[in-house]
């Protein structure tokens, strides 16, 4: 981050912190941020050299509240939210179900007066997205306020997007977007000149055409929608909405898709019965295009993915170990996407890299292929990242050299050339068939901290490890009390 940018977020984190007094949270903070930056910008626009049309109705604009104090600017502020809400398009998506959560009107002021100070149109895109993606880290960062769940390591984004090597031309999806993380480094991997020499035609349609992203949660999808705004991706209509990405098949199919689902293994749509009771067999996705029924919605958007590659389209997703072992619907899912995808490589994550403690996650690399009696997948290539890797959030982040030699490895501008090394290894799919439950849960490095009390990991990820496998286990007794009451 530049000097100017970084100077920016502290100015205006540093108010945040005022506000936290008032009970103001960090991801409501950055919410209402959101609202007025993007209503100062739109100012910015209707003025030279710009000198656009204004797209936020007359009485509901910057200048509205920056014309008032006191009572009238809270009341104004909260019927502006309101009114822009019901709106069409980005103003609808960065407003809908918007509520006022500054309660002071003179920190109210305050904040108008803070954004009314920069001349943001003024700055590079570049700057601007900097600046906005600062302020989602530190909220992320926040751990009690659970946003870094919907914030992955941008090393490991990059990384991601780099070995699979999205085109200009082509569409790209992300049906659990956060943030806009995978879009953002799709966007900027495409648009960079060492990569790809664009023409005026495919820097228009990198720019409306290319991306789309859904996420179910309303105020991360404005999140997301303000930080590509920021970063000159999309325009009036914005790429992202918000919605359930499991309740269909939406019947639109996509050259790429990135993404990192959201941890746990619920659906996040709960259905009652006629009792008022949650009705935990409506937990599950009744879909002709899924090989298997399960509430686990890691398996549930693993299954949605395929169906939204075309043919021959590529994607990298973030899975959790579990989706590697898993019997029933799990081993299902694995020998089904190994037969009909070509699934040529697994990234096996460290620990500590995610705001969500104890993760154990993977990224795994296939292709979509036309339907064929013979299985597509020839050999999964696996890569160590974990054994004997420790990170943390704070003291030993992982950075993208730590991922430099996975890229060598995966070898992007020929992955059918590849050298199996200490850390990367492959597998027939014969070998992998017959493996019980097709188990993709593969190790073969030996783990120093067994032997070594010295290579130890530090005290906070080996707690959170314990925790991990505690709630594992908790959950796996739930499954068999579930099973045992529908045979009473």
């Amino acid at each position: 981050m530049s000097n100017e940018s970084a100077s920016i977020v502290q100015r205006v984190w540093n108010y945040c912190n005022v506000l936290r007094d008032d009970g103001v949270s960090y991801g409501d903070y950055v919410e209402q941020l959101t609202y007025l930056l993007f209503l100062k910008m739109a100012d910015e626009q209707t003025k030279p050299p710009f000198n656009k049309l204004s797209t936020i109705p007359k009485g509901f604009d910057w200048q509205s509240l920056t014309s008032k104090d006191g009572t009238e600017l809270e009341t104004q502020y909260r019927k502006l939210l309101e009114s822009l809400g019901k709106e069409k398009g980005m103003l609808g998506v960065i407003f809908r179900k918007a509520q006022n959560k500054i309660q002071d009107p003179a920190k109210l002021k305050r904040l108008t007066e803070l954004i009314n100070n920069e001349t943001w149109m003024g700055m590079d895109i570049d700057v601007k997205g900097e600046i906005y993606e600062g302020l989602l880290q530190k909220n992320a960062e926040d751990t009690k306020s659970g946003a870094g769940q919907y914030f992955t390591p941008r090393p490991l984004i990059d990384a991601m997007v780099k070995v699979v090597n999205p085109e200009p031309g082509k569409t790209i999806n992300d049906p659990a977007c956060g943030t806009g993380g995978f879009i953002i480094a799709a966007h900027n991997y495409i648009s960079n000149p060492k990569n790809f020499q664009l023409d005026v035609e495919q820097k228009r349609f990198l720019r409306n055409g290319t991306f789309s992203g859904k996420d179910i949660v309303d105020s991360v999808a404005r999140l997301c929608a303000m930080n590509l705004f920021l970063h000159g991706i999309g325009g009036d209509t914005s790429p992202v909405e918000v919605g359930d990405s499991l309740i269909s098949d939406p019947g639109i199919r996509f050259d790429f898709v990135l993404t990192n689902p959201p941890f746990g293994k619920k659906s996040s749509v709960t259905l009652t019965n006629g009792d008022g009771k949650a009705d935990k067999e409506a937990l599950t996705y009744e879909r002709q295009d899924f090989w298997a029924t399960t509430s686990n919605k890691q398996l549930n958007f693993l299954q949605h993915v395929k169906t939204l590659l075309k043919i021959n389209g590529k994607t990298a997703i973030v899975v959790p170990d579990n989706v590697l072992f898993e019997g029933g619907a799990g081993e299902t899912v694995r020998r089904k996407i190994l037969h009909e995808c070509d699934v040529h490589t697994l990234l096996r994550l460290p620990t500590g890299i995610f705001y969500a403690q104890g993760v154990k996650a993977n990224v795994l690399f296939f292709d979509r292929k036309p339907a064929s009696e013979t299985p597509q997948t020839d050999k999964l290539w696996i890569y160590d990242l974990r054994t004997n890797k420790h990170f943390t959030l704070k003291t030993s982040t992982l950075a993208y050299k730590d991922l430099e030699d996975f890229v060598a490895c995966y070898n992007p501008k020929n992955r059918h050339e590849r050298k199996e090394t200490d850390r990367f290894k492959s597998y027939t799919y014969n070998e992998l068939m017959q493996r019980d439950k097709a188990n993709l849960d593969i190790f073969w490095l030996k783990d120093e901290s067994l032997e070594d009390t010295d290579n130890l990991p530090p005290p906070e990820i080996l707690a959170a490890e314990i925790a991990e496998n505690l709630e594992t286990a908790l959950e796996q007794f739930n499954n068999i009390i579930e099973e045992l009451r529908k045979k009473e």
